[in-house]
């Protein structure tokens, strides 16, 4: 066990981190330094003399140079460390390497809800849709209707919840904002998580319902109704009508069972935010080594959050299946550059408060532990926001670093379950598909104890090495796809994270 205050990540590093908070003039035997400053828990401690200029190397990756000489000793963050982009080999397919699967026969499994077109749930809710902001209102309340004393003659359906939304109209149409909002409430629409769907218009939006159902190749039917509140008659008839429909969905929503299934079905959606200096040490590698099983037992991790790789893509281009593949993946970056240029956004190197107190300097070193969610097996696609995915394995799907947003599209993109790793403590819920958080560290875990599911720090504390924790997130995911509630679910939180990305102007 390692009881040095001190972590080398790489023995090319020529900067340490602190896993407790260094006071000023502490020798670090281990090390021969004597720090020169204080340095906070997470944060880099200079490990020898670096000149001006000189790349500053964290796990072997270069996240910026020395803005100034530094001494050994010295506290290395933003104040003198400059984020230098440089060029960056994707040497596209050179460290794929093959998955060893779990024979079929031996492969774990999980109780969810099978759904007539074989999609498989991990929960069991009545979804109600907006096509436009002007019906968010209308789809609260009908939503609010379905309290819990009234859903108690319904004890297998876990809640009526309604995805309300701020776009839909004052929008450019066609365009990318238009195409993306109707995938993701489409996405909503078909997800397994929910065992029946309502979605509510108000007729002279541009998001037109009947144009959504068209365009987006639902099937409205018993499980699928929609409403539209000037052919209903406003407000008050339209709720009236959808707590009628919503009355009629419910024995069929009920009548649903869990079965066992294979863990093939799951996708999960992998997050993280108000991250630290030890995200990149125990939560981000040990969520990867989940994913890692996940894949070997036939299902599929999401990683997203496109600017939070920036700087380490290569990581992912050389796990691509093809050059195509990985070619995907930099002209999704090639947009964000254009996307963010000019702007002070974090794909430009600022990244945020959170992150800057829990010792990560800028968004190369943000993005090094960020990649670190999708384990070690081949990238096998890349998906727009919202996509539908169909492959098996691991996958990238563009989106914003914003946690709602890139939640939201991965939920549309099929995910029953979102991992979401935190070293400052974010609290994040999410419906229809449960959020799993995972403490970077032990102190912020028994601090939040009430909202984290699992505590990572066990690595920086020695009890539990990466694998070892890997398996146990792998099987704490199992327990939850089965039902057993998360830490989010518990506190209700999940009703108002549904945000759609918004690329385009309002006028």
């Amino acid at each position: 066990m390692n009881h040095s205050p001190l972590l080398r990540l790489h023995p090319n590093d020529n900067v340490l981190v602190a896993k407790v908070t260094i006071a000023l003039g502490e020798a670090i035997e281990t090390f021969g330094v004597r720090a020169r400053a204080q340095i906070p828990a997470g944060h880099k401690i200079a490990a020898c003399a670096i000149a001006a200029g000189e790349p500053v190397r964290k796990y072997d990756t270069v996240i910026g140079v020395a803005s100034r000489d530094l001494q050994a000793g010295d506290y290395v963050h933003s104040h003198n460390l400059t984020l230098v982009d440089y060029y960056r080999d994707p040497a596209f397919c050179t460290d794929v390497r093959p998955v060893a699967f779990v024979p079929a026969a031996e492969r774990a499994s999980f109780m969810g809800f099978v759904r007539p077109d074989g999609g498989v749930g991990t929960r069991n809710f009545i979804g109600i849709l907006s096509s436009v902001n002007c019906s968010a209102t209308v789809i609260h309340h009908i939503a609010a209707h379905f309290t819990p004393e009234r859903l108690a003659a319904y004890p297998h359906v876990d809640g009526v919840v309604a995805f309300a939304q701020t776009s839909g109209c004052g929008m450019s149409s066609p365009s990318e904002h238009f195409d993306v909002l109707r995938r993701t409430l489409a996405g909503y629409a078909r997800h397994p998580n929910l065992a029946g769907v309502l979605i509510v218009g108000l007729g002279c939006e541009r998001n037109q319902v009947d144009a959504l159902v068209d365009s987006q190749q639902l099937e409205p039917g018993r499980r699928m109704r929609t409403l539209v509140m000037q052919d209903v008659g406003g407000t008050r008839r339209t709720i009236e009508a959808g707590i009628r429909a919503i009355e009629d969905m419910l024995p069929d929503a009920d009548a649903a069972r869990r079965t066992r299934v294979g863990a093939h079905h799951l996708k999960i959606g992998l997050e993280c935010g108000g991250s630290d200096g030890f995200s990149a040490i125990s939560a981000n590698p040990a969520l990867g080594a989940a994913m890692d099983v996940l894949v070997q037992h036939g299902g599929t991790a999401i990683l997203s959050e496109t600017p939070e790789i920036h700087g380490v893509e290569f990581m992912l281009t050389r796990r691509a299946i093809t050059p195509a593949v990985g070619q995907k993946l930099l002209d999704r970056l090639a947009w964000w550059e254009r996307y963010a240029a000019g702007q002070n956004a974090q794909f430009n190197g600022v990244v945020g408060h959170g992150n800057q107190a829990g010792g990560l300097a800028n968004i190369f070193e943000k993005s090094l532990g960020s990649a670190m969610k999708g384990g070690t097996t081949p990238l096998r696609a890349v998906y727009e926001y919202a996509e539908r995915i169909d492959e098996h394995g691991f996958v990238f799907m563009d989106s914003p670093g914003y946690d709602p947003v890139a939640a939201t599209g991965q939920i549309a993109s099929g995910a029953q379950l979102i991992c979401f790793t935190t070293g400052r403590g974010s609290m994040f819920g999410s419906k229809p598909a449960p959020t799993i958080k995972l403490a970077s560290n032990t102190p912020m875990y028994r601090r939040l104890e009430e909202d984290m599911d699992i505590n990572c720090g066990v690595v920086i504390d020695g009890d539990m090495n990466v694998p070892e924790l890997g398996q146990h997130i792998f099987e704490q995911i199992l327990r939850h796809a089965s039902g057993e509630p998360t830490k989010s679910e518990v506190l209700g939180l999940g009703d108002h994270e549904f945000v759609p990305w918004h690329l385009g102007i309002v006028s």
